[in-house]
Order: structure tokens, then C-alpha cells, then sequence
């Protein structure tokens, strides 16, 4: 049955990325509602061969849409998920605004499909960086059970945006040409050619040292595996990738697990492509996932300091799997 469906931030990276993949797996849209700010109204946008108008978000934006997927912030969705629900929509939210309320589920349809059902007329879509990490550990977890993860990110510029991206390339271009006094509008430093260890871009560290994104990746983790006693520490680091979050991931078990046992168990993991075969220099690049819906992990070791740890590398589109991709599994599911 084919529903309205509205998408909050339409043209921002993820809303252009939400409206390519209901295309692309044939969403049954009846209409699509396309929404954003006021100086976004008027643009066009194609889906499924027609022009589509962007509409300018008010509380009224909502009458007749079964299924809202937002993008545009976590203050825009505290503002308008409510006026989307009052209009009997289902939300699926990829803010941060309800992610780690009690009574909202937060999902990723590998690992806890179950708690979709549990929604009250929202659904929250996590942390990009914590989606792609979960899908590769829910397997481990079921058969060895995880005590502590140590992760550290290699997170792409489009995380934070379209313009961000555009930063990225034209301090490159101006470094490149021997430019100089390049101004920057978003990162508290040079991005092009170099790492930051700070996500986000601005009011990024909290008062215990780490930033919101590190503990987003602490906290959701452990709601989304539904273990509280997993604990969990993160550094999350910005690279000059324009697409593609990387993580090196290491996990101790109660249990031992070996290398091997990994790799088998994730070769038949759902939304997991296992490419680990050093003798031949394979293993998962941002310049392969790009564009691709699977969590890619390769670097598949045994971590010789411990009686039983494993050492993984995650890589996995941000703008898919981290957020659009997710989102809209969300809502087939609620179909």
C-alpha cells in the first residue's frame, strides 16, 4: 500500500540522500512531501523522473503524511515532531533530540528491529559513527558476549554537512595554489590535510573531557545492544574524507572468540560484507564503501595483550547506512 511521506531537511545531504534511496528501493510514496526553511522553499528536486517543489516547514506541513523522515537538526525536530505526530504521521528522527528518551526506540533494524514496535509515534535514528559500529558488533555480542569496546573514528567532512564539504575542497584548492588567509566558516581549524580531534565542529567538549559525539557512542551503544553493563570509551577524530566514517574498533569478550570465528560469523551477518584478506592488501577503504549500503569490516585480529579481545576495522557510508539508509529500513519495517 502506498503511503505520503514527507522528508524534513530535503535538501540538505541526508534529505538529498533519503530522496535517491526511496527511489532506488522502490518505497511505495504515493505523494512525497518535501520540506525545509524558508530560503530552501521553491527549489526543485526530481524523484522517480518528476520535479518535485521544496516546501517551507510550518506545523501545518503534516496533514495526510503516514510516514515523516527528518533531518534538519535536533531543534528543528523537538519544534515539529510533535505537530507531525498530532497529524497522525509516524516520525523517523535522525537528530539527536529524542535518541536517549525512555520511552522512544532507537534503532538499527540488524540488530534491534524489535523495539520499532514500541514507538509512540516516533522513532529515532542513532549517531551515524555508533549505526555502523552496532551492525558489526551485535553478532559478536550474541555469541561471546562483549564486555568493553575501545573505538577510535576517522570521521568524513559531509558528516557535518553540505557545507562542510564545501570547505574541505576549497581550503584544499586555495593550499594547493599557494593561496593564502583562507577563511574558515565552520571547522575551528585547518580540515584539508589534516585531522581534528573534535566532533562536533563547535561546543564540542563536555565537562568529563570527551565530546558529545564520544559520548553519543557511549551512551547509544548500549541502549541499542540493551546491555547496560557494556562499557564503552571513544575518541571520534574528523579526516579530510569528503564520505565514509572508519573505525578502529577493539572488543573484549566474556567469552574467547577467535579471528576465525569472527570472520564466519560476520560473513553471514545481515547488512555485513566481510573483506579481510591481507596476503592480497584487501580490506575496507572509504573510497569502495562510498555509495554502498553494507557495513564493510576487515583487519579481523586476535588482540594479543588480552585473553580475549578482537581488533576490527569498520568502514561504512555515513550518509547511507549512518543515516538515510537506516531511516528508511525504519520505515519498512513500519510498513
Amino acid at each position: 500500500m502506498a503511503v505520503n511521506v514527507a522528508v524534513v531537511g530535503a535538501t540538505g545531504a541526508v534529505g538529498e540522500e533519503f530522496i535517491r534511496i526511496l527511489e532506488s528501493r522502490n518505497f511505495p510514496v504515493q505523494e512525497l512531501r518535501l520540506l525545509a526553511s524558508k530560503r530552501s522553499a521553491g527549489k526543485k528536486m526530481r524523484f522517480r523522473g518528476a520535479e518535485h517543489t521544496v516546501q517551507e516547514l510550518t506545523k501545518h506541513s503534516f496533514q495526510g503524511i503516514k510516514i515523516a523522515l527528518f533531518s534538519a537538526g535536533a531543534s528543528i525536530s523537538r519544534e515539529y515532531v510533535p505537530y507531525a505526530i498530532e497529524s497522525g504521521a509516524v516520525c523517523v528522527d535522525n537528530s539527536s533530540a529524542f535518541r536517549m528518551d525512555d520511552d522512544v526506540p532507537l534503532v538499527v533494524p540488524e540488530v534491534n528491529p524489535q523495539e520499532i514496535a514500541k514507538h509512540h509515534g516516533v522513532i529515532a535514528n542513532p549517531n551515524c559513527s555508533t549505526i555502523q559500529m552496532v551492525v558489526a558488533l551485535k553478532p559478536i555480542h550474541d555469541a561471546a558476549r562483549i564486555k568493553r569496546v575501545v573505538v577510535s573514528t576517522y570521521q568524513a567532512v559531509s558528516g557535518a554537512g553540505l557545507k562542510a564539504v564545501d570547505e574541505l575542497q576549497k581550503e584544499t584548492a586555495s593550499i594547493l595554489s599557494g593561496k593564502e588567509g583562507f577563511k574558515r566558516n565552520l571547522f575551528p581549524h585547518q580540515i584539508a590535510f589534516n585531522v581534528l580531534p573534535q566532533i562536533p565542529q563547535s561546543n564540542a567538549f563536555l565537562s568529563n573531557g570527551y565530546t558529545s559525539e564520544e559520548m553519543k557512542m557511549v551512551d547509544e551503544t548500549k541502549k541499542i545492544m540493551g546491555d547496560a553493563s557494556i562499557r564503552v570509551t571513544a575518541t571520534t577524530v574528523r579526516v579530510p574524507v569528503i564520505r565514509c566514517h572508519s573505525e578502529s574498533v577493539n572488543v573484549e569478550t566474556e567469552k574467547k572468540i577467535t579471528a576465525a570465528e569472527v570472520k564466519k560469523l560476520l560473513s553471514k551477518a545481515p547488512g555485513v560484507t566481510v573483506l579481510d584478506d591481507a596476503a592480497n592488501q584487501l580490506y575496507p577503504l572509504a573510497t569502495h564503501a562510498t555509495g554502498k549500503d553494507d557495513v564493510f569490516v576487515g583487519r579481523i585480529r586476535e588482540d594479543e595483550s588480552i585473553a580475549n579481545g578482537i581488533n576490527l576495522w569498520i568502514v561504512s557510508d555515513n550518509l547511507r547506512k549512518g543515516a538515510a539508509l537506516n531511516a528508511i529500513q525504519i520505515a519498512e519495517m513500519l510498513l
